[in-house]
């Protein structure tokens, strides 16, 4: 089963994409979308749409699992997150994927055993699970490789 995991973000979005057969999990692409600080919301939502529309139409994975938020000090920084979440989701309706939306908390419980897992951890088990040769980063990366590993078939990894 191939699995796109989303941090999302307007500024920075991080997506990964990994194979997941039995224990057996393969990263398959990763990176970050980036925008440009003062470019107009609309603009930046409009960028993040093509280029998850674009990774989507080339990775062709089956279900998208995506990071909810889940606090907010900055209201106007939850407001466009969640703005690029809608877009992102709306990406992945149209391409026919399954969506699955995880906190934070959850994907940090599943993975490391601990709600609080500092993002190196996170980084780290990312690493081990994944197999790979260094730490992903940025750690927007990592993250949505993270909420890719959690997601096994209608459950939760634990």
């Amino acid at each position: 089963m191939r699995i796109i995991g989303i941090d999302p973000g307007t500024s920075i979005l991080g997506f990964g994409v990994i194979d997941s057969e039995g224990q057996k999990k393969t990263m398959v692409d990763a990176g970050v979308i980036t925008t440009r600080a003062h470019q107009p919301l609309d603009e930046r939502l409009l960028e993040i749409y093509q280029c998850i529309t674009q990774i989507i139409k080339e990775n062709k994975p089956e279900v998208m699992v995506i990071e909810k938020l889940f606090f907010a000090q900055n209201v106007t920084t939850a407001i466009s997150v969640s703005h690029a979440r809608g877009v992102v989701m709306l990406a992945g309706k149209q391409a026919d994927l399954k969506l699955v939306e995880l906190t934070p908390l959850q994907i940090k419980q599943s993975l490391t055993g601990y709600g609080r897992a500092t993002k190196n951890q996170i980084q780290q088990m990312v690493q081990t699970m994944l197999k790979l040769q260094s730490l992903p980063e940025p750690d927007d990366c990592a993250d949505a490789l993270a909420a890719a590993l959690c997601y096994e078939g209608d459950k939760l990894i634990a």
